[in-house]
């Protein structure tokens, strides 16, 4: 199931990060430390009641020295209203209702997205200060909840409002069609490779408002199967590309990851790849989700013998973490190998989905063990017991052993590697996880 996309809003200092990081420290979920991707990092997945939920700090992305503050609040609201499930709405109690959080209210209310009223700074214990009851001016739907960022007091009942308030997702998952989201930074050609497939290939083809999302899917059917393409390039800003806006085409670019079941990750063949699109390609990776890396606008490169093999290699040192995805050269301007993509779309797809039995993964694991002995220290051997999948879409396999201390990263990869090369997983990340024997399933 796909996370909802729950984003803090409001003015510089009224404690946005500090909720962010004190919600995000004592409630996160587990994230892997992908480089590139965790770097700046303005978001956070988190579990509350069971419910997993992407959070985003807004106030991580700052303004430039020259911006307005009204105008930054609009930028903030806006991205928020495109990209997020749910709004917090942030003031802070110590000043009293502004000019501008009356402002951002009033655009915020028109978007018409689920939105919480959040008071910040309400620290003492007790009767609520007076300075509470005028943000009811506001309008907002439901009673202000007060908090303390600080304190971590409050978070709870916020908490429960936005998982009240988060859409149901069920219905997403109804949809027997092959979810592809094509990402990748701006300009990469996202809309132009959705269009050369669906000007060469429509077979049928309907435009689906996104159930969770502003984003317009498009349903498409071929010979090789059904699809739904997610199309992360109709959200663009206008005014120059810079870090404040790179990160929040990151943001958007979550929002479709999280909804696919493949990932299309274009990189601009003339430029090459960017720290940006190791930022992008790096949230498929964390996600979990089968992908292509999908170099475009080959048509315009000057080649030789040997520039598709320094492409690759660069490609492969950059995302050395995504060793397992394949690269495809494309022109969406010709049309050169794009229609080659829904092959391979469907086997990285059959490959996240394909589950072995506890039988042949302990045949593998035992012969990888004959093979290289497992690690020791300090006259301690590792002592691995048996290794079984317990889920798919990222295929998943728990392995049981006498001291997880001693399963070092090396050995996992090893293990992981041995997998591969018996059972495939092409196009697809594994997760490994490594229990002491006594441990909980």
């Amino acid at each position: 199931m796909s996370k909802p996309i729950v984003a803090i809003v409001g003015r510089p200092n009224v404690g946005k990060s500090t909720l962010f990081n004190k919600i995000s420290g004592s409630r996160i979920s587990i994230v892997e430390d992908t480089p590139g991707v965790t770097r700046d990092r303005i978001y956070n997945d988190i579990e509350w009641n069971g419910r997993a939920l992407t959070l985003v700090d807004t106030g991580g992305i700052e303004p430039r020295v020259d911006d307005m503050m009204l105008g930054y609040m609009r930028e903030q609201a806006q991205t928020a209203i495109e990209t997020a499930d749910v709004i917090v709405f942030m003031v802070d109690v110590t000043t009293g209702v502004t000019a501008s959080d009356r402002d951002v209210a009033t655009m915020l209310m028109k978007s018409r997205k689920p939105l919480i009223l959040c008071v910040n700074k309400v620290d003492s214990v007790g009767e609520l200060p007076m300075e509470y009851y005028e943000f009811y001016e506001l309008g907002i739907d439901g009673d202000p909840i007060p908090v303390s960022s600080v304190h971590g007091t409050g978070t709870g009942d916020l908490l429960d409002r936005i998982v009240e308030l988060c859409p149901d997702t069920e219905a997403e998952e109804e949809d027997d069609s092959i979810k592809v989201a094509v990402i990748g930074k701006p300009n990469a050609g996202k809309s132009s490779i959705i269009n050369k497939i669906l000007g060469e290939n429509r077979l049928i083809v309907s435009n689906i408002a996104g159930t969770t999302r502003d984003a317009i899917d498009t349903a498409f059917e071929n010979e090789f199967g059904r699809y739904t393409f997610i199309d992360t390039a109709g959200i663009r800003r206008q005014s120059k590309v810079n870090d404040r806006i790179e990160k929040f085409s990151v943001l958007r670019s979550k929002a479709a990851v999280e909804r696919a079941d493949v990932c299309l990750i274009l990189i601009d063949g003339t430029e090459g790849l960017t720290e940006q699109d190791e930022r992008i390609a790096g949230l498929a990776h964390e996600a979990g989700k089968p992908s292509v890396i999908v170099v475009n606008k080959w048509d315009a490169v000057e080649k030789d013998n040997g520039t598709v093999k320094a492409f690759e290699d660069k490609i492969r040192t950059g995302l050395a973490y995504m060793s397992y995805a394949p690269i495809m050269f494309v022109s969406a301007k010709t049309g050169q190998r794009v229609g080659k993509l829904f092959k391979l779309i469907n086997r990285i797809y059959e490959q996240s989905c394909m589950r072995i039995s506890t039988g042949m993964l302990n045949d593998v694991l035992s012969d990888a063990v004959m093979r290289v002995q497992p690690p020791t220290d300090k006259g301690r051997r590792l002592k691995i017991y048996y290794i079984t999948q317990t889920s798919v879409k990222p295929p998943v396999f728990v392995i049981f052993c006498n001291d997880a201390e001693l399963f070092h990263f090396s050995y996992q990869r090893y293990i992981e590697n041995q997998i591969r090369e018996v059972f495939g997983f092409y196009g697809t990340p594994i997760v490994i996880t490594v229990r002491q024997r006594g441990e909980n399933g």
